[in-house]
């Protein structure tokens, strides 16, 4: 069993920044990948980006990869998502999630275990 937790999410105007954190609990030694999707209002639940933890690889949707960056902590078993250059489409409440197998780390249907989300709001 893994448990993940995320905060960070709040209130900011586009063009602004926000940092969003994720700690991992549990059974943290059998992660393979972490990663963050998003789900704005009358919309699906989107990828955003994920890491690979046994060497930190890192995949990102298009309209975040110039913007966005994850990075970890492996000694704290925590993910972070570095979000700057933020625009009012960026607004959604945003999930964390852990998967312990391998496959397609772009993939919604990899990831078992899932944060409670935190909500990012971006004004214009």
């Amino acid at each position: 069993q893994v448990q993940v937790v995320e905060s960070g999410g709040g209130l900011v105007q586009a063009g602004g920044s926000l940092r969003l954190s994720c700690a991992a609990s549990g059974r943290t030694f059998t992660i393979y990948a972490m990663g963050w999707f998003r789900q704005a209002p009358g919309k699906e639940r989107e990828f955003v980006a994920s890491i690979k933890w046994s060497d930190g690889s890192t995949v990102y949707t298009a309209s975040v990869k110039d913007r966005f960056t994850l990075s970890r902590d492996n000694a704290k078993n925590t993910v972070y998502l570095q979000m700057n250059s933020l625009k009012p489409d960026d607004t959604a409440v945003y999930y964390c999630a852990a998967t312990r197998g391998r496959g397609v780390l772009t993939a919604l249907s990899l990831f078992d275990y899932w944060g409670q989300g935190t909500q990012v709001t971006v004004s214009s």
